[in-house]
């Protein structure tokens, strides 16, 4: 038997959840003095309504070798795990699954995606196809590892001010921004988020977003997996698939509510798509 894990980073369509029985190890938000854990007592909905409402930016904290090895110890060693990790270099909770893999779990295996969010949730997808499919554990790390070049991911958001108050830019640059309705065009690269370009107007992001993966993979999608995810702002998943649909052939498209960890930078108002 093989068993996928993934952390919190990863936001994964709820159908792939209850589909695959995937275990979700959850990173810690800590907003005005309280701890939650993301998913578990703190829901994205509730997330994003204290983040309207509050004028500070929470913090997000890794997940721990405790709760690790907590997960790695429900499953008989006869069980092989695989460990999909968000970006190592976003956060250390997959340092934190290696030093519980090192405590005597030689069933599992840890694969770091050097992605995030609606990108590192395609490499779950992926990995959970591949099980239901009968490939060996060494079969999926070695087809993970391919797909490592060929993903993209871009998202943008509505609003620069929760980039300023969380220290990403200046004041000044966010008050020029959002009076000049610039909006930042971001892409996931080398396992950290980048800016790639920004665009005059939110009307401009559907169709950016849409032309960036056409642009990388061409027109024809339908055997692509895709991903478009949101915050709070739900009205705008169906104008984004229009957009995409627009401009390519697509076929395999799931929605999610961007979670914790991206808009505890980004804010509630966050577009993005993921293909592979």
């Amino acid at each position: 038997m093989i068993k996928i894990v993934c952390d919190s980073i990863s936001d994964l369509p709820q159908e792939i959840l209850t589909k695959y029985n995937v275990d979700i190890v959850p990173l810690t938000v800590i907003f005005n003095g309280t701890e939650y854990l993301d998913g578990e007592n703190l829901t994205t909905k509730e997330f994003y309504k204290m983040l309207r409402e509050s004028n500070s930016m929470p913090k997000t904290s890794q997940a721990t070798y405790i709760q690790f090895k907590s997960i790695f110890e429900k499953y008989d060693t006869d069980t092989e795990i695989i460990y999909i990790a968000g970006s190592s270099k976003a956060s250390g909770t997959y340092q934190s699954a290696m030093l519980a893999k090192n405590d005597g779990h030689d069933n599992v295996f840890i694969f770091d995606t050097e992605n995030l969010a609606i990108g590192s949730a395609l490499f779950v997808i992926k990995a959970c196809e591949m099980v239901e499919s009968g490939h060996s554990v060494q079969e999926i790390l070695s087809t993970l590892e391919k797909y490592k070049n060929n993903v993209e991911v871009t998202f943008s958001v509505d609003t620069l001010e929760y980039l300023k108050m969380g220290g990403r830019i200046s004041s000044t640059k966010a008050a020029l921004g959002n009076l000049l309705s610039i909006k930042p065009i971001l892409e996931v690269k080398d396992g950290l988020v980048a800016q790639k370009s920004q665009v005059r107007g939110k009307k401009q992001i559907y169709s950016t977003l849409a032309k960036t993966i056409v642009n990388r993979f061409g027109k024809d999608l339908k055997e692509k997996t895709i991903i478009i995810g949101c915050g709070d702002n739900q009205e705008d998943l169906e104008i984004m698939k229009e957009a995409l649909e627009k401009e390519a052939e697509v076929k395999n498209i799931y929605y999610v509510n961007i979670g914790c960890v991206i808009c505890s930078h980004s804010g509630p108002g966050v577009m993005g798509i993921s293909c592979m």
